[in-house]
This record gives structure tokens, C-alpha cells and sequence, in this order.
């Protein structure tokens, strides 16, 4: 008896284990498709400049305006502090951009804060009344299709009644009806973080390609192996990753393609 209670003790120690520890446990036995680079590999400007003998600091270029939301006010959807510095940076370079995704609209106030006053911006989302408009499909992730639920409950955002809410356009459309044909080889810089199941995240990526730049580049959020609500945004850019040269960017859960023709 007493060996049947210690047996059943360290299965339950194991499962309870495996559940704090899910997550770590899957991305230590996933194999990534696609390299993890440094930062400065995406862009030059950052690249620390010399200040002193053992001295490095940021350029110009990548000091940028910021504010952070009290954790009190349960925002949904929001991309980490050192990501949102890095979107920010992008878009002082930037004078055209498309974000699919807008939720709360910080990622949208962000660009538009630090982007050149001629700057304009473009962001899709859904209007809270429009859910009916997504259908889940058969590839797509449960939770993922859950969270697009959840996340699609603003119809006025963090930008609302800023000086700045004239340099965004917010178009309320599933973006799987976007025509993308108007803006083919239009902007600079696109951040897809809209919803994250396969047929969403496949249509937004293909579209993106389209609509970039020449040296423009393309910005994935949650790219995370091991979390299941990322668990199809993990698999289309492996799947893609055979055509498109994309890159991890090291301690974040970001990922670039830069279209160098």
C-alpha cells in the first residue's frame, strides 16, 4: 500500500510538473524551420554606437517616444515592452504602414508617435458587432479562433481623440475580404498580429507579401513554439519559410522578412 500511495505521489508530482512547465517542455522538443538572428541583423539602425573604451549605446534612431498601460486596466492583446520598442524604432523609418490587428490600438498609437509627421497608417480590424463574419476553419487552432472572440471588443481605441488619429486609417473589415490590389507595393512596414488561426494568418502573410515595398519588411507577433494559442502562427511561417527568407529575432517573439529583390 505504502508503495502504491509514493507511486501515485510522483505521477502527480510529474503531471503538475509537466502542466507549470508545459510550454518550456514543448519548444525544448520543437525543432525551428527558421534562424534566430541578432537585432542589428534586421536593420542598421540598431547597432549600438561607441561612446566610450567600454561604452555602447543607441543611435538617434532608435530613441523613441513610449507609454505604458497599468496592468489594472486588463488591456488585451499587447506586445511586450522591448517588441513595442523595436516596432517603434522600425517606424521612424517608415512612411507607409499596415498593421493587421488593431485590438486596443496601442501598437497603432506607437507608430504613430514616433513615425515622420507625413506618415500614414493603416489598420484593419474588427468591429465587435462583426464577429459573425469570421468562420473557424478546418486547419485552425480552437484557441486561437477563441482568442480573435475576445480580443475583437473595441470599436474606439488608445489613439481616439489624439492629435495623432489623423495619421491612421482604421478599416473595420475581416481581413479575409481585404482587397489587397490597392495597395500592392505600398508600404514600408507591416505588422501582422491580427487573428491567429491558420486561414487568418495565411491570408494576412500573403497579402502582406504583396502589398510590401522593395526593402520593406513584414513584422510577425507570437511567433512561440510550445504556446498552443500561437501554435498556427508557429506552423504557416515554418510552412513558408521554404519559399520566404524569414528570421527569428532573438528574445522576442518576433519574426522579419525583408523584401530585398
Amino acid at each position: 500500500m505504502t508503495n502504491f500511495i509514493i507511486l501515485f505521489l510522483i505521477i502527480v508530482n510529474l503531471f503538475l510538473i509537466f502542466l507549470l512547465n508545459k510550454k518550456k517542455i514543448k519548444a525544448f522538443f520543437y525543432k525551428k524551420k527558421i534562424r534566430t538572428t541578432d537585432l542589428n541583423e534586421l536593420s542598421d539602425i540598431f547597432l549600438n554606437k561607441q561612446i566610450g573604451k567600454n561604452l555602447f549605446g543607441p543611435k538617434e534612431e532608435v530613441i523613441v517616444k513610449n507609454f505604458c498601460i497599468d496592468k489594472e486596466n486588463k488591456i488585451v492583446g499587447m506586445t511586450s515592452d522591448y517588441e513595442a520598442w523595436i516596432i517603434s524604432s522600425l517606424s521612424k523609418i517608415s512612411n507607409k504602414i499596415f498593421e493587421f490587428g488593431t485590438c486596443s490600438g496601442k501598437t497603432t498609437y506607437l507608430m504613430a508617435l514616433n513615425s515622420p509627421d507625413d506618415t500614414k497608417i493603416t489598420t484593419i480590424t474588427l468591429k465587435p458587432e462583426n464577429l459573425s463574419t469570421v468562420e473557424k476553419q478546418f486547419l485552425d487552432n480552437k484557441i486561437s479562433f477563441r482568442n480573435i472572440i475576445n480580443e475583437s471588443i473595441y470599436d474606439r481605441f488608445l489613439f481616439s481623440g489624439t492629435k495623432y488619429e489623423n495619421k491612421i486609417d482604421v478599416i473595420f473589415q475581416n481581413s479575409l475580404s481585404l482587397d489587397e490590389k490597392k495597395f500592392n507595393n505600398k508600404f514600408d512596414l507591416i505588422f501582422i498580429d491580427g487573428g491567429h488561426t491558420y486561414s487568418i494568418v495565411k491570408n494576412d502573410s500573403e497579402k502582406s507579401f504583396k502589398m510590401l515595398r522593395e526593402n520593406g519588411i513584414i513584422l510577425w507577433h507570437d511567433f512561440v513554439p510550445g504556446k498552443e494559442s500561437a501554435k498556427n502562427v508557429v506552423k504557416y511561417i515554418n510552412n513558408i519559410s521554404s519559399k520566404k527568407k524569414i528570421f527569428h529575432i532573438k528574445h522576442t517573439s518576433l519574426c522579419y522578412y525583408r523584401n530585398k529583390l
